[in-house]
């Protein structure tokens, strides 16, 4: 960064290439060996969306998910696909972190702003899930009823009672529901899938669709989601860039797979077609190069 320009390649080989614990050993050195502040110089030097990526990656994984979290609830309107992915898809451990950081680094409540900004039946799930304590294990006594008990509330009569499908799945673990999903398809001969988008709408369908999905599969949920980010007209690149950075530590090489497996090409590829210049390198670097 010394001079004039900037030797971005170098940049991106020594924190794209880092773990995020490694990237905040470097940062805690930088400042002990130059008195200045890695971020605030890193931001100086980028613009563009190599910046907002490289900023994201100088953040701890936690405060990271808490400010993306905070973004898509303050001001007017809510990013509700924001809300759904990151509490669809964290464990119980990371989401009572994520409303710490929350609390800590925007003085203010989690559960408040989403209550704030959500409503109904939508809203009750979220603040289940903002729990972060699902049931452990399999309880095998429950399946059966699980599965018939979804079955009543949804399919098997006039008008849904949301409420049934809000309190199994959200408070069974992945493990009971993968069971119970298997009974109820012997049970009614069709997805829990089907189901959800047969007798819900809007936000409330797209949260219980990706609770499912997440209890099924977590790379193939972002594997999903990931394609839908790059396959629209025009590329988002903020979902593009908050999936990538978040998983690219967690469970990046199973999406890779997952995602080649349903479109039949690679996600290097698909990166490669959708985005340019040092941004692509640094994305390259995170899915963890050319498979």
């Amino acid at each position: 960064m010394k001079g004039i320009g900037t030797d971005e390649d170098v940049i991106l080989m020594l924190l794209a290439a880092r773990s995020n614990d490694q990237r905040q050993q470097i940062k805690a050195e930088y400042k002990k060996a130059y008195g200045k502040d890695l971020v605030s110089s890193l931001k100086s030097e980028l613009g563009g969306l190599l910046e907002s990526l490289i900023m994201a990656l100088m953040t701890p994984p936690t405060s990271y998910d808490a400010s993306q979290l905070n973004k898509a609830l303050k001001g007017a309107g809510t990013d509700d696909e924001v809300l759904i992915e990151i509490l669809a898809s964290r464990t119980g451990e990371q989401i009572k972190d994520i409303v710490k950081v929350y609390n800590k680094e925007f003085s203010a409540k989690l559960e408040k702003d989403i209550c704030g900004d959500t409503s109904g039946h939508y809203q009750r799930l979220l603040v289940i899930l903002l729990q972060g304590s699902r049931e452990e294990g399999v309880d095998e006594g429950k399946i059966e009823k699980d599965a018939k008990d979804l079955y009543a509330a949804g399919e098997g009569k006039f008008g849904t009672d949301e409420e049934k499908f809000i309190t199994i799945l959200g408070n069974r673990s992945a493990e009971h529901l993968m069971k119970v999903f298997d009974a109820y398809k012997k049970m009614c001969g069709t997805d829990i899938e089907d189901s959800i988008k047969g007798e819900t709408t809007g936000n409330l369908e797209n949260l219980l669709l990706a609770v499912v999905q997440c209890a099924r599969s977590v790379p193939v949920f972002f594997a999903e989601a990931l394609y839908k980010s790059m396959r629209r007209a025009g590329t988002d690149d903020d979902t593009l860039m908050r999936i990538m950075v978040t998983r690219s530590e967690t469970d990046m090489l199973d999406i890779r797979d997952s995602f080649k497996k349903m479109y039949g090409a690679s996600l290097y590829t698909t990166i490669q077609e959708d985005t340019t210049g040092d941004y692509q390198k640094a994305l390259f670097y995170l899915c963890g190069g050319n498979d």
